[in-house]
């Protein structure tokens, strides 16, 4: 089978990484000189404003910032920066890696693909029926750049078959059906993981406006989305509901504030005690996920102590924000080498 070279592979993904900056940056089509025609670049569009048919919490918002994020991200000095801590394989390999992708985000395995992709593998790809068009969409647009990409990566459906290793992702109850049917493998399985947010008495308010980025990016659906903030022993939480207030036009996304509504009921009616903004529920509490529409806090007064507890629930979380963390504001911004669960994918796919 011919396949591009790695040299040819990386020049593709710069180009999508062009495209997508055209799509969502400039938003309008660039001629000819983007390798895309003006119909591909309406039709990809097109699949934009659609998505949000298939899957309520898509909104365009939402799929353009996933787009402006990895538009950012696939340019050749980046992708130079970070394959070349790898010795990359010179010749294609004649296995298949089998992707199983979660569909909580737009695009969300995509970083699976471009690792596979990459390092030359056949891919089978089985798309979540949440976010079964982008991906696709990518792909097709791909092609234009290399074209034996198709005799690389295909889309499948129902059993899986004819693979060598998986790369999957889902919840803690799909994680036991990876586990169970495909734990015979060579194997990524990636399970629930939330993020957490560390403030201390010294951030000020612009950096708590970032945080509430961290909140609020991707209506908190995602492992990256901060669930639970820790606060000084005293903090007002007026400062917290400050910075959200940015957010208050979600009000006006139906899905999340049926979840919103649902547990506001529900802690009314149990006699939980929680603050409440209109548009986010504040609630005082120990686990560190929570379901959308709320937010979970807990103040603290020894830092030590804290940072025993958060080593305690290492393998719950993604990434963490603020004091002893990433800046406010980048959770939803990895880099290509910021690995989910912390496991090196290119790392993984030299070795087998």
């Amino acid at each position: 089978m011919i396949r591009s070279s790695i040299v040819q592979r990386k020049a593709a993904i710069a180009q999508l990484g062009e495209f997508l900056n055209t799509v969502a940056i400039k938003k309008k089509w660039g001629g000819y000189k983007t390798g895309v025609s003006e119909s591909e670049f309406n039709d990809f569009v097109n699949k934009i404003n659609t998505a949000f048919h298939s899957n309520g919490w898509f909104t365009k918002d939402m799929v353009i910032q996933a787009f402006k994020s990895w538009a950012q991200l696939m340019n050749k000095a980046n992708l130079d920066i970070w394959l070349n801590q790898y010795e990359m394989p010179v010749s294609n390999y004649n296995k298949t890696v089998l992707i199983i992708c979660a569909g909580n985000l737009p695009i969300v395995g995509w970083h699976d693909i471009l690792c596979s992709y990459l390092c030359g593998f056949k891919v089978k790809v089985k798309l979540s029926s949440d976010d079964d068009k982008l991906i696709p969409a990518m792909l097709s647009i791909i092609s234009l750049f290399d074209n034996e990409i198709g005799n690389q990566i295909e889309t499948v459906e129902g059993k899986s078959e004819g693979f060598d290793l998986v790369i999957a992702t889902g919840s803690d109850n799909t994680n036991r059906y990876f586990e169970s049917y495909f734990g015979s493998y060579p194997h990524i399985f990636r399970k629930s993981r939330t993020s957490i947010a560390v403030v201390n008495e010294n951030h000020n308010s612009d950096e708590l406006s970032k945080l509430a980025d961290d909140i609020f990016s991707y209506y908190g659906l995602g492992c990256r989305s901060i669930t639970k903030i820790y606060l000084p022993e005293g903090y007002s939480t007026d400062l917290i509901f400050n910075a959200l207030f940015k957010y208050k036009d979600v009000v006006n996304h139906n899905k999340y504030m049926n979840n919103y509504e649902y547990y506001r009921s529900i802690y009314l009616m149990e006699g939980i005690s929680f603050l409440d903004n209109g548009f986010l529920i504040l609630k005082e509490d120990e686990n560190i996920f929570s379901p959308i529409g709320v937010l979970h806090y807990e103040f603290y007064n020894n830092l030590k102590k804290l940072e025993n507890h958060l080593q305690s629930n290492n393998e719950n979380i993604q990434c963490r924000v603020g004091e002893g963390g990433i800046p406010f504001g980048s959770a939803q911004k990895p880099e290509l080498w910021d690995y989910a669960d912390g496991i090196d994918t290119i790392e993984f796919l030299t070795k087998i």
